[in-house]
């Protein structure tokens, strides 16, 4: 998701919500204590050098029970980001505080919630490491004969 979709949605909700991969809500009293842009300057396994760049939310909760970020202010929040730290409209990221570890997420709207979605790592170089690329699996029955078009016994293409 982009700056300009969750702006797009923001503007249409009366109550924010994340729900994290397992189903879970994140806590209604959330805060949004950042809005920003990672930049990442990287090179890859194969040697190619690579950048990226993410708006980036970091998701926090606190004993303050009370607290409800209105789509209005983050709406707000997200336009200052913008304005003041020049971000174009990029994907967004999103930071929340797993047991033991930050969790980095990527973002979806299901028309109620903002769902948190699991990112993965991989190699970008797997030519160049080796790494096969994957096989198409096809289960038994499933596979299917060749158009009468193809080589036959006795059709002489052979």
């Amino acid at each position: 998701m982009k700056l300009s979709e969750i702006k797009s949605q923001l503007k249409s909700l009366t109550q924010i919500s994340f729900q994290l991969p397992n189903g879970e809500l994140v806590p209604s009293h959330f805060h949004v204590t950042e809005v920003g842009k990672i930049s990442k300057h990287f090179i890859d396994c194969g040697g190619v050098v690579r950048s990226e760049e993410v708006a980036n939310f970091q998701l926090w909760e606190a004993n303050d029970f009370d607290h409800r970020l209105h789509p209005e202010k983050l709406l707000n929040i997200i336009e200052l980001s913008e304005e003041n730290l020049q971000i174009p409209d990029l994907e967004i990221e999103v930071e929340y505080q797993m047991k033991d570890t930050i969790g980095k997420f990527d973002l979806q709207f299901d028309g109620t919630h903002f769902q948190l979605i699991s990112k993965l790592t991989d190699c970008l170089a797997k030519d160049k490491c080796g790494i096969p690329p994957e096989k198409l699996k096809v289960k038994v029955g499933e596979w299917k004969a060749k158009d009468s078009s193809s080589c036959t016994p006795n059709s002489g293409c052979c």
